[in-house]
């Protein structure tokens, strides 16, 4: 993330607009530099990094700019404190044989630092170059940087925009997404994301061609918190994932924190910086829906079912089983190892709003305990290794009686 110093937003009326750094070569070139500074940075401490890049210059907003993409070099960094004891007991035992030294000296005699050092490494069998590189190893500038997680001049450009928009974000009292003509897979994402980072707001269906999210903003709880905003800010690389977005938020922007908007869509083309698994389809889905179509007669599957509104959540279940004969439908979510989910609540959920309609496909690796037998009755079938589609159309062909 980007320091608040280190974001540049221009205001234009009401608005903050984001200054995004464009796809020029001055940009790339700027960038690469950067990086061969951290590509050989590992061993070397902070302060030495940060005197090197010292020597980039730069003026105005040009400075402005070359910090932003050194702090976001910098969080790809893992730093250690390179010690052979404890820095915080050797300051204490160095502190302590000063001390009683100065205690013992006559007034106007000169101290004796060698000894002091000399006394306190025989003590902790430190040798005396130990001893002073240990003496403030723990401070910021003499970490040692461990690892490097590197990157290309051209995503370290996407993510210094990526960063800029999630600044605002930190800011923020609330926002809207909307987003259309998504698959079914990319909305359970985003809909997982939003509850893997704890946001507090709302999904509604807009008359099947997408959904409106709501989410409250670290300003507008009663106690706002810099985690909540991280964990708002950090849903943002989920959702640029989507292929159609519009995002508005509100901000307080300033010293005065006076409220303005930003806005966000994903015609401007921020990329993010995260891997994109939202998509992905474990290979324990595929196997069940191959075994499903290749051995049960009388029902069809398709694995891309829409999602549905139930009370207050949205539910996408992975498939929808169909009876051939009759025409209903049975939807199905399997929950293996892989997934976490509060599997009693979304039980009783689907009893109160689907009550016949469902079958929740538990793997054993998800029992709590043994007195977990909440969901051992109609519409849930529990499964060690691989769920069994004959077992599923089974439990199906009771429920549609």
């Amino acid at each position: 993330m980007l320091t608040g110093k280190q974001v540049r937003v221009r205001v234009a009326k009401n608005k903050l607009l984001p200054m995004y750094l464009d796809d020029s070569a001055h940009w790339r070139h700027l960038a690469g530099q950067l990086l061969a500074v951290y590509r050989g940075a590992v061993g070397r401490t902070r302060g030495e990094i940060e005197g090197e890049l010292a020597n980039f210059g730069g003026d105005g907003p040009q400075n402005l700019i070359l910090q932003g993409l050194a702090k976001l070099l910098e969080d790809r960094c893992e730093y250690e404190i390179a010690a052979d004891h404890p820095p915080e007991e050797i300051r204490d035992a160095v502190f302590k044989a000063a001390a009683i030294q100065r205690s013992q000296s006559k007034p106007g005699d000169p101290f004796d630092r060698a000894a002091v050092m000399e006394n306190v490494g025989g003590e902790l069998g430190l040798t005396p170059e130990q001893l002073h590189v240990g003496l403030f190893a723990d401070l910021k500038d003499e970490q040692k940087v461990l690892a490097f997680d590197d990157t290309t001049p051209e995503r370290l450009v996407d993510r210094y925009n990526v960063a800029l928009a999630q600044a605002l974000l930190l800011r923020s009292t609330g926002m809207e997404v909307r987003v259309t003509g998504e698959t079914p897979a990319r909305y359970r994402q985003l809909f997982r994301a939003l509850k893997f980072h704890k946001l507090i707001g709302s999904i509604q269906s807009t008359d099947g061609k997408g959904y409106l999210i709501r989410i409250d903003g670290p300003l507008s709880l009663f106690s706002s918190t810099q985690k909540y905003g991280m964990q708002l800010a950090n849903f943002l690389p989920s959702l640029l994932h989507a292929k159609h977005f519009d995002l508005a938020a509100n901000v307080r922007w300033g010293a005065t924190k006076a409220e303005k908007s930003f806005q966000l869509s994903s015609a401007e083309g921020l990329k993010s910086h995260r891997a994109d698994f939202g998509v992905h389809t474990p290979r324990e889905l595929e196997l069940f829906e191959e075994n499903f179509r290749a051995n049960v007669p009388g029902w069809q599957i398709k694995n891309d079912p829409a999602p549905m509104p139930l009370e207050a959540v949205t539910w996408v279940p992975d498939f929808a089983i169909t009876h051939t004969a009759t025409g209903k439908a049975i939807y199905l979510e399997v929950i293996g190892f892989w997934r976490k989910v509060d599997i009693e609540a979304t039980y009783k959920r689907l009893k109160r709003t689907l009550p016949g309609q469902f079958i929740l496909i538990v793997s054993e690796a998800n029992r709590a305990d043994e007195a977990d037998e909440f969901a051992t009755g109609d519409g849930v079938y529990r499964f060690k290794r691989t769920p069994v589609a004959g077992d599923v159309a089974a439990i199906a062909d009771l429920l549609i009686r």
